[in-house]
């Protein structure tokens, strides 16, 4: 009885593992580094990485960079770029800070689409295909949004008036420090200048995303590098 039901343990076991669904990579590389990167694009996977789903509003790219021929490499986090061919929605990736720093407001709306981030130094917002409601104060760097309050919206709008739904705000504290925040902080890829590999997490405020679809750019000393996951 006892070999029995070790032998169905074991077969249970190796369908588990033979059913988990492994997530996507990709490699790419040019005159100056090798990038590796693997995409955690729905609710699950962001989890068994970080402990928390983060809403289901973002992409999480573990990335790893290595300079080639000993030649140190600036690695900014602002060089990554994802974009999805969904719907051509593209995104820098997003600080601990903007996800979840002290003092931050959650908007969760009833009936709408997903929630947005408000830090102290302004609302952040992710996971809204084609733009921030109305958009990043002064625009999105670099990426063409428009100024706070273009068209008439207003805060959890995309401009033409109130999205449908309630909407609730949930002050965090400003004395304590979130542990995702730091959780976030520690995984994240770190900016530095190095001759060394270098590897971390990097978080994009996107959702609903495929892994297929999805293309990370980063610029290099080189040039740009397009990686697509498989």
């Amino acid at each position: 009885m006892r070999a029995r039901l070790a032998t169905v343990s074991l077969m249970s076991a190796t369908l588990l593992l033979a059913g988990a669904k492994k997530p996507a990579t990709g490699k790419a590389e040019d005159e100056s580094v090798a990038l590796e990167a693997t995409a955690y694009a729905d609710k699950d996977s962001v989890k068994s990485v970080l402990g928390s789903d983060l809403g289901g509003n973002y992409v999480v790219i573990a990335v790893r960079v290595t300079p080639k021929f000993g030649k140190e490499v600036n690695i900014q986090r602002d060089d990554f770029l994802l974009r999805t061919d969904k719907d051509g929605e593209r995104s820098k990736p997003y600080a601990p800070s903007q996800i979840a720093g002290k003092g931050a407001l959650v908007v969760s709306q009833n009936g709408g689409r997903g929630g947005g981030m408000m830090a102290e130094s302004g609302p952040m917002w992710g996971g809204y295909p084609g733009g921030y409601p109305g958009g990043y104060p002064g625009g999105y760097p670099g990426m063409g949004y428009p100024p706070m309050g273009a068209g008439g919206g207003s805060v959890g709008g995309g401009g033409g008036g109130a999205p449908e739904g309630q909407s609730t705000l949930q002050t965090g504290s400003r004395d304590k420090e979130n542990p995702l925040m730091k959780l976030l902080d520690q995984k994240i890829l770190h900016e530095a200048k190095t001759d060394q590999e270098a590897s971390g997490l990097l978080y994009f405020p996107m959702e609903k995303q495929k892994t297929k679809d999805l293309e990370l750019i980063y610029t290099s000393p080189s040039g740009k590098i397009s990686l697509r996951f498989r």
